[in-house]
């Protein structure tokens, strides 16, 4: 087990910490009904009575320490020639960012039922630009394998398609996701830069499809099976 793996302990217990010490000390600040659910415009759509929440509370801790159980099994998985061992550091590291991800949708969700009215869109949006932006900053250190990076059908046949996918995707969310932080700083809709986040995570997938088959009419390409 690697640094990152006991970070994501500690990330974990804290934010079952958070959960039992809003439900155990904060409980007469709660609203009767408390959101938990909220839209690309910070409003809350979604409630459960506030007798019934503690359940909610302990959902993304559990699904945290769930990860740390994939963390451990995904490798145990991984079939020859697409072992998680190749780049075991940037996976551990990477498994980390999942990790803390739900314990910020988790902090912040805390956080919104305490304060109902407290406009969290920029936050959220804001905070999943920050993890595209710390994956991407490692992401061409990714070897090809089945859980983790730009898995499509082109790149996992072929290794070539795998490299190339993964720099440009890499230099793409960098660049889109600190375009976006600052974007959000200076006032720009929320939906504009949602926009962008999914065209950043969705055009790799058109990339690797293009980029096969321009190396196979090139007689280029380098199918999976031959590549050690």
């Amino acid at each position: 087990m690697t640094r990152w793996f006991y970070l994501s302990i500690l990330l974990t217990l804290l934010a079952l910490a958070a959960s039992l010490y809003v439900w155990n000390f904060r409980y007469d600040d709660l609203p009767e009904q408390v959101p938990i659910h909220w839209n690309i415009h910070g409003q809350p759509d979604g409630f459960v009575p506030k007798s019934d929440v503690v359940m909610t509370f302990l959902l993304l801790p559990a699904v945290m320490a769930g990860t740390l159980g994939l963390t451990l099994l995904l490798p145990w998985l991984s079939p020859k020639s697409f072992e998680v061992e190749r780049f075991r550091g940037v996976y551990g590291y990477l498994m980390m960012l999942v990790t803390a991800l739900l314990g910020f949708i988790h902090f912040i969700s805390l956080w919104g039922s305490l304060h109902p009215g407290l406009p969290l869109d920029r936050l959220l949006v804001g905070g999943l630009f920050a993890f595209f932006a710390l994956i991407g900053n490692v992401l061409g250190k990714v070897k090809r394998n089945f859980w983790i990076g730009v898995r499509t059908p082109w790149t996992l046949a072929s290794e070539q398609v795998w490299n190339e996918t993964h720099r440009l995707t890499a230099w793409l969310w960098v660049a889109v996701s600190l375009a976006a932080i600052v974007a959000l700083l200076c006032g720009v809709p929320v939906m504009f830069c949602f926009v962008a986040l999914m065209v950043a995570a969705l055009y790799p997938v058109l990339h690797s499809l293009i980029l096969y088959k321009r190396l196979e009419r090139q007689g280029r390409l380098q199918a999976a099976d031959n590549v050690t």
